[in-house]
Formats: C-alpha cells, structure tokens, sequence
C-alpha cells in the first residue's frame, strides 16, 4: 500500500491544502495467489475510489492513524483519499470565502484524477464519513448522486433545520453557525439537505444506496434513526442500517464499520479497473 500526503494549491480554496491517499500497490497477498508483479501494473489500471472525510476537529491524516483503512483499502484494491477540511463542515462559505464543498466535489477529483488512477466512473466512486464528515457525506450524496453509486455514513446525520436548532439551543459554536448561519435562514438554503433530498424524490433522481452505522450508546443515534427513517421514506435506498450494540462515538466503532463496508457492504470489485 502506499501512502501518499499530497499537498497542493487549491483554487476553491485559495490555500494550500493537505490530502491523504491510500494508493493500493503490489503485496503479499498478490504474491500468494501466485500474481506476477510485472503483469499487475498495466496501462490504463485504475481504482475505485472511497472518498472519506473526517469528523470535527479532525484532519486528512486521522483515518490512516486511528483506523486500519490502508490495510482493507489493499485488500480490496480500493483507493482512499482522505482531505482536510479544517472544521468547515464540508459547506461553502456564506460570505463568498472558501468554497468548501465545491473543493470536494469539483475541483479535488479533476486535481487528483489528472495525477493518480482514479476511476471517473460513477459506478466506481463511493462517499463517506464519520460525525462531521457524516453529515459532509449525506450531503455530498443527496446533493451530487451523480458522482457516487455509494455513501457510507458513520455517527452522522443530514443537515436540517431541526438539527441546526438544537445545537442552536444547546450554544452550537461560533464555527458551525458562521458555516451554516442561524436556524431561521437555514432552511431551504444550500446546505439544508433535508429539503434538498425531498427535491431529489419528487424529482425521481438516481440516489447512491446507502450505508449507515451508529452505536447504540452514541449520541448521534437519534438523528441518526431520524435521517435514516426520513430518506427511506422518501424512496431511497438504504442498503444498510446498524445500531452496533455498547459503542459509543468512537474509532472502535468507525474501524469496525469500515472493515465491515469493505468487506461486505460496498460494491468493491477487489481489483484494478481498466
């Protein structure tokens, strides 16, 4: 497996930005099924592509330091590309700053996919994410279905007015409501995924099937059940749902739940595609 800490200049961002990626390379197992190391690189291979963004207060690296990802992204010859976003809730900003969420879903795969083997085909590109990145992921999906067949969504929830109240309620932070603004101009905004995915029903878009992962002791269960309930009710396909019983919002809960994606869940094809 390699490993790669790609740091470029982003233009959405107008920064410099840091990307983990987990490129899938010739090992062992290779070599015990008698696969010949010449013959595996060819040209024009490609990978299926897991786009996993981070939780709060997280970075590019946290995957690849608390979870085993590089080890199930070589056994399934998928690559993982890991980006910052530096708390920004995958949104773009309010006030024309930096665009986050057009970074992710426009310009950081054309930069990357002009670089690295990266399949551009829908059928190949997944989403997903833990808390934050949960809900960067739902959005992700619900608003651009066209790049993902799949969305794998850990301890997170979609963004809706509801859900802005209560952290509004509760105190919230300065970072998540100069994101996302107050309650009362959130809905049917930008970033107000529930109105957006009902949009996409009456629409009859072709969503991603979805995957969904939360611990039964986690505090994000009840926006977890809710967002599950609410896209099922409108249509979309959600493949999976597990409440994994004594977990807690932790890595043993998200290292678990990947192992189990990849293995199970996601349609990973185990192979270079071409």
């Amino acid at each position: 497996m390699g490993i790669v800490r790609f740091n470029f200049n982003s233009q959405t961002l107008m920064q410099q930005v840091n990307v983990t990626i987990c490129l899938p390379t010739y090992g062992f197992e290779d070599a015990a099924k008698g696969v010949d190391a010449q013959a595996y690189y060819r040209p024009g291979m490609k990978y299926q592509t897991l786009w996993l963004l981070h939780g709060g207060s997280g970075d590019d690296a946290d995957y690849v330091t608390f979870s085993n990802i590089a080890r199930y992204a070589e056994e399934h010859k998928v690559a993982v590309v890991c980006p910052a976003d530096y708390n920004q809730y995958y949104t773009n900003d309010l006030h024309g700053g930096a665009r986050y969420f057009d970074y992710i879903v426009d310009e950081l795969p054309q930069v990357l996919r002009g670089l690295f083997p990266l399949s551009p085909k829908r059928e190949d590109n997944f989403v997903g994410g833990l808390s934050m990145g949960g809900c960067g992921a739902f959005k992700c999906a619900i608003a651009r279905p066209d790049l993902y067949s799949a969305a794998l969504i850990m301890s997170g929830s979609i963004l809706s007015k509801s859900w802005l109240e209560d952290r509004y309620a509760a105190g919230g932070n300065s970072i998540l409501f100069s994101r996302l603004g107050t309650p009362d101009n959130f809905e049917n905004g930008p970033d107000d995924m529930w109105s957006y995915a009902r949009k996409q029903a009456d629409a009859g878009t072709e969503m991603p099937k979805f995957f969904l992962s939360v611990g039964s002791e986690d505090f994000t269960l009840d926006v977890m059940r809710a967002s599950c309930a609410y896209i099922r009710g409108l249509g979309f396909d959600v493949e999976v749902y597990e409440e994994v019983e004594g977990l807690r919002h932790e890595w043993k809960l998200w290292d678990r739940t990947l192992e189990k994606a990849l293995n199970e869940w996601l349609p990973v094809k185990n192979e270079p595609v071409y």
